[in-house]
């Protein structure tokens, strides 16, 4: 696929929630006709009430403000900030709030997974942080590790575009009448930078982000560089991989350390072996929970997100990444990814690797095995 970057936005990278939250309030705060968010976890905790509350402020002063969240992210934890919104005027929809976990059929795995944010169409947040206290990070050491773009120019109408027409589905299908939205688009660049929305859903739009970092890096020539909490990619993807280290390319994995899923957590080890046999480095990161979506390829194009690199990303839920290309944002997150690997990462050795004991290796390819299966069971075990 070919991507039809457009130019004159201003982006500014934000690390954490730490620099998400404060900026994300300051942009509510601020509005003054209308708000769209989207997101797959909005907590009740800290940060939650935090942005909670400039929500339900901006709506007391006559901003229309449309709150959408994840039926399954926001399940339980999500109740007593939805009565505060709802008391505030504010409107709430549910994506798919039927979340039954005794069905393996796809719709229930089809879920919203994509953040964003956007503020009387003049600014908008997109990437891989939710609305929920990165201090909170239960049985892992906080803060957790994640970034978000703050965006102005041209591409925000592309965001707005895409939060309304979800919006309007989720309504509809709520048997909800889809109010109409006011805020003019602000079309006046603001920077120099060229950048894209990329989303995936399961209408025309099956394979993008996939395809985007496919072709990313069949280009390469010098450096791939990928952060990502969730990493258990498709034949494609992996065989793209070991072709750009084979051809002289440093392919650089930053993957979880830590255990959260266990399942998935081993059943990904089992695609080490053949990576690092092909020449790609991989670091897992322990200093904290690793929860980013981000890449950077030869110092000028770059992805931050929502999307991991795994089947329920790349091939079941909504997602939304930006793809840049230039060379001082890829410049930040690079050193970000950098200091970050150097701070808290722990490099994966191929000699140690294949020295591993033999009850390890059974889990690994146990989980591997597993996870192969469900798949099969939910239909996708043939496309990836």
């Amino acid at each position: 696929m070919t991507l039809e970057f457009l130019d004159g936005n201003k982006l500014q990278l934000l690390t954490n929630g730490r620099g998400y939250f404060p900026v994300l309030q300051q942009a509510v705060d601020d509005a003054q006709r209308e708000i769209f968010v989207e997101t797959y976890i909005f907590a009740d905790d800290d940060s939650g009430r935090r942005i909670a509350a400039a929500l339900v402020r901006a709506a007391a002063r006559g901003v229309r403000v449309h709150v959408l969240v994840d039926g399954f992210g926001s399940k339980g934890i999500f109740e007593q900030t939805r009565q505060l919104l709802a008391a505030g005027n504010i409107e709430v929809l549910i994506f798919g709030p039927k979340t039954s976990p005794l069905t393996l059929r796809r719709n229930r795995l089809r879920r919203l997974h994509r953040k964003l944010v956007v503020v009387d169409a003049r600014v908008a947040f997109i990437g891989g942080i939710n609305i929920i206290d990165d201090m909170h990070t239960p049985r892992q050491t906080p803060p957790r590790y994640d970034y978000a773009v703050r965006v102005e120019g041209p591409l925000v109408a592309s965001i707005l575009e895409e939060s309304v027409r979800l919006w309007r589905r989720v309504a509809w299908a709520s048997l909800k009448r889809p109010t109409q939205h006011h805020a003019l688009v602000d079309a006046v660049l603001k920077g120099t930078q060229r950048a894209v929305l990329v989303v995936r859903d399961n209408f025309r739009h099956r394979s993008d982000i996939e395809d985007a970092y496919l072709e990313a890096i069949l280009a390469a020539r010098r450096e791939v560089i990928i952060a990502n909490a969730y990493f258990f990619p498709g034949t494609r993807f992996r065989q793209a991989l070991r072709a750009a280290a084979r051809r002289g390319v440093r392919v650089v994995l930053l993957l979880q350390g830590r255990i959260e899923y266990a399942l998935l957590h081993y059943a990904s080890r089992a695609l080490y072996g053949s990576l690092l046999d092909a020449g790609v480095e991989i670091y897992e990161y322990h200093k904290s929970f690793l929860h980013a979506k981000v890449a950077v390829i030869d110092r000028h194009w770059a992805t931050v997100g929502s999307s991991n690199i795994d089947p329920f990303s790349l091939m079941l839920a909504r997602e939304a990444n930006i793809v840049v290309d230039d060379r001082h944002f890829t410049h930040d997150l690079r050193r970000s990814l950098l200091d970050h690997m150097r701070s808290g990462a722990k490099v994966v050795a191929r000699r140690t690797w294949r020295r591993q004991p033999l009850w390890r290796r059974a889990l690994i390819w146990g989980a591997y095995g597993c996870t192969r299966l469900l798949m099969g069971v939910a239909g996708y075990g043939g496309k990836h």
